[in-house]
């Protein structure tokens, strides 16, 4: 009966799913930032192309 008290009691596991949380929050987080940085980079790569090509007529 103690045991099964003491696992009640216990919040380790609690705590673990809740840094998981954060972790995966994060990690979304880190990849829209990233697939919107890629975006933009993107753009600006055919800018420069479509400069130095039109500059070259």
């Amino acid at each position: 009966m103690a045991t099964v008290i003491r696992f009640l009691k216990d919040e380790a596991g609690a705590t673990a799913i809740e840094y998981g949380l954060i972790a995966s929050l994060i990690g979304v987080v880190i990849i829209v930032a990233l697939n919107d940085f890629g975006d933009e980079t993107e753009n600006l790569y055919n800018f420069i192309e479509t400069s130095i090509v039109g500059a070259g007529k």
